[in-house]
């Protein structure tokens, strides 16, 4: 058996996992003890947007980490031209244009963490 401590929502829980269980058979959880919940971290402040800031938002379609921007301020792109790609449960992701238009801000960078329905990026 291994012990793990996991956290989930900000909530930290002591979890006991036992191994070699291969038969399909149910096994019985081991009793473990809530720990008590520990205070998440503060989330950072959202990003200002650029003064030129687009009415068109393009946000994240899944939680992640960016990886790159594909398109800069002031890049023409067309309806479904990637503007950022996104990580996610290890695969790529690009985070795409909703409509034709011109990318206003830029509201992101590589290696942020983002919670699905973030805004990334703003059009024009």
């Amino acid at each position: 058996m291994k012990n793990y401590t996991i956290t989930v929502n900000g909530n930290v829980y002591d979890v006991v996992v036992e191994e070699g269980a291969t038969s399909g058979a149910p096994v019985a959880a081991a009793p473990v003890k809530k720990a008590a919940p520990v205070a998440a971290a503060p989330a950072a402040a959202p990003k200002a947007a650029s003064a030129g800031a687009g009415s068109i938002k393009v946000e994240a379609g899944a939680a992640g980490k960016v990886v790159r921007i594909e398109a800069n301020v002031g890049t023409a792109v067309k309806k479904g031209d990637p503007v950022v790609i996104i990580e996610s449960m290890k695969m790529e992701i690009p985070v795409v244009a909703p409509e034709d238009g011109t990318v206003a801000s830029v509201d992101c960078a590589p290696g942020d963490a983002i919670e699905a329905g973030a805004l990334l990026a703003t059009l024009n």
